[in-house]
């Protein structure tokens, strides 16, 4: 990993170097990696929009997450993250995407699923990658511990592509 050089930086720069496309899906997050994105210059070349679906009627009506995958695993699991990054990968007609959703607390978790469980997805034209955390912290901590684990899937997921675009 480049030192000194945020996880942001490399996935624009990537993008820009094998003109590929990025969209977000996220949920607890609230737009987070969008912003984190946006934020390096040149995003506007390879950034093509993000969803911030923290409704689940928002996941199955805008990134088509099967409201049985809802029911059965909870949108907090990583049926869910799959299902938003297919869906925005799709959508926005990306070659990547990623998408996040899960507890950022401090209420809202289970013994199954405690504060702090998050669920992440990458998603490519040949790779995907699904994948359950736990992180600790305050809501702020969860929030930015899930943004960059989603920036570090989504780039294994681009590493993984080589050139093809």
């Amino acid at each position: 990993m480049n030192q000194g050089v945020s996880l942001e930086a490399l996935v624009v720069s990537r993008c820009i170097r094998d003109r590929c496309t990025v969209a977000t899906a996220e949920s607890c997050t609230g737009g987070l990696i969008s912003h984190r994105i946006t934020n390096v210059p040149g995003a506007s070349a390879i950034f093509l929009g993000g969803i911030t679906a923290y409704a689940n009627a928002i996941k199955t009506g805008l990134l088509g997450v099967p409201k049985e995958a809802l029911a059965a695993a909870g949108a907090v699991s990583e049926a869910v993250a799959e299902a938003m990054a297919l869906g925005a990968r799709e959508r926005f007609g990306a070659d990547f995407s990623v998408a996040v959703t899960g507890i950022a607390g401090p209420g809202g978790g289970t013994p199954e699923k405690p504060v702090g469980t998050v669920c992440l997805a990458a998603a490519g034209p040949a790779a995907l990658r699904v994948r359950r955390e736990r992180f600790a912290g305050d809501r702020d901590a969860v929030k930015a511990q899930t943004a960059e684990a989603a920036l570090a899937l989504l780039l294994e997921v681009m590493e993984g592509a080589g050139h093809e675009h």
